[in-house]
């Protein structure tokens, strides 16, 4: 696809996380995993360490913190008192210390560039620069659905993240794009260190995948189906070198793995960029 290969990141955030699928996936040569301390009720964790424990140490995991059991559900907190403990929650319930956590949804707290905010994200930025340098986990970053709320949050105070992770895809809009690419450069991140998530925006049996044939994307448009080719795509827009996908189905990610041998018409990718830019603008496409 070019350089670096890119990678698959099997994501729990819909999986039922059965051992099949875990064992399917290192047969696949899928070797990571990206879970949350909030996924499965808050049990995602101590549920894949219960099921999967002896496998664990042939995968690299990735987790995510910031959310956290409220009476009315799932809340959000920054507080770096709760994010401390979260992640040694997080090294208790795996059996192990993650390869990499994110800091789950920043701008769920963070919705105006403030410089109180600003001091909110480097207070929660430096628990996770501070839980590497003790060992809790190898490294950190910033996992944002919606990045927008963080430009202009990032300076010289601020921790930098060593991978982010956004949305990507067909379906993600043009601001959200720039956004990340935006983020991306403040905090002086290239494409390597940049993870796509939610590449079918949910579901693959949306309609909006019977209306498009995301195959017009690549060069070689013949040899996948609309799924592969859609999957394929999101490594490009925007830029990324791993995308984390959600599945309990073991067929369906043996697809996307054949995939991988797909190859992007990077100009009709910056096309259609460009497209999504005018459209974002209100001028005639």
């Amino acid at each position: 696809m070019r350089g670096a290969d890119p990678r698959i990141v099997l994501g729990l955030h819909r999986s039922r996380h059965e051992r099949r699928l875990l064992t399917r996936a290192l047969d696949l040569g899928v070797t990571a995993l990206d879970t949350s301390s909030n996924y499965l009720g808050f049990r995602s964790h101590q549920v894949l360490e219960r099921t999967a424990g002896d496998l664990l140490s042939e995968f690299t995991i990735s987790t995510k913190v910031g959310y956290f059991p409220g009476p009315d559900g799932a809340e959000h907190s920054l507080d770096p008192v709760r994010l401390h403990a979260a992640v040694e929650q997080a090294v208790e319930d795996l059996g192990r210390e993650p390869d990499l956590v994110f800091l789950h949804n920043p701008e769920h707290s963070l919705r105006e560039a403030t410089p109180r905010n600003r001091c909110t994200l480097a207070q929660a930025c430096s628990v996770l620069d501070t839980a590497v340098a003790t060992g809790l986990c190898a490294s950190w970053g910033i996992a944002s659905w919606d990045p927008s709320p963080l430009l202009g949050l990032i300076d010289t105070t601020v921790p930098r993240p060593k991978v982010l992770m956004v949305r990507a895809g067909l379906l993600v809009g043009a601001r959200t794009l720039d956004a990340a690419d935006t983020l991306a450069g403040a905090c002086g991140l290239g494409g390597g260190r940049m993870w796509g998530m939610s590449p079918f925006g949910g579901n693959t049996d949306a309609q909006v995948w019977d209306r498009i044939d995301p195959r017009v994307f690549l060069q070689n448009s013949g040899q996948l189906s609309r799924v592969q080719a859609a999957f394929v795509a999101a490594y490009h827009i925007p830029r990324v070198s791993s995308v984390a996908v959600s599945t309990s189905d073991p067929n369906h990610l043996s697809e996307l793995v054949g995939a991988m041998g797909g190859k992007v018409e990077e100009r009709t990718v910056q096309e259609y960029r460009a497209l999504l830019r005018d459209r974002s603008h209100g001028q005639p496409a």
